[in-house]
């Protein structure tokens, strides 16, 4: 078992305790300095006190299982302002800026960027900019492979 999912076992209970639902483990080395990087997701929006909690709560649980033999940097962090959205999840999300990939394209596009403005169990519709024009497009969910929040500039 490699060690993110040994370190995921161990601080996923006491995380999804916080009310988190997602956690993601990465142990990685850049610029000479391991880091151990836990990311974390829930519903609500993340405050850096929670990011503090998380890491006061995991921190003496890694200490005691002693998991990793060199110095490392623990690193509490969510999954950023273009998190992954779960597909069957969608609904949660109506009214932000999304990007969506697609496995069939809609008028020759498999990526489309713009409003999620209604979602229902077989299509979604987004709003997107073509130029200066604002289109809506109606898309079945069966051909969204991926979605993601974006940043709208």
């Amino acid at each position: 078992m490699s060690l993110e999912i040994t370190v995921k076992n161990l601080i996923e209970k006491p995380i999804k305790a916080l009310g988190y639902q997602e956690i993601e483990v990465k142990f990685v080395r850049e610029s000479g300095v391991n880091y151990l990087r836990v990311m974390v997701d829930k519903d609500d929006a993340i405050s850096l006190d929670d990011i503090v909690e998380v890491n006061d709560v995991i921190s003496p649980i890694l200490d005691e299982a002693d998991l990793i033999a060199n110095e490392y940097v623990l690193d509490v962090t969510t999954f950023g302002a273009e998190k992954k959205i779960d597909v069957s999840n969608l609904e949660k999300y109506v009214g932000k800026y999304v990007n969506i990939h697609l496995s069939n394209p809609y008028k020759g596009m498999n990526i489309i960027e713009g409003d999620l403005t209604s979602v229902n169990y077989d299509n979604v519709v987004i709003e997107y900019k073509e130029k200066t024009r604002t289109i809506k497009c109606e898309i079945e969910r069966k051909f969204i492979d991926k979605a993601r929040l974006a940043i709208k500039f």
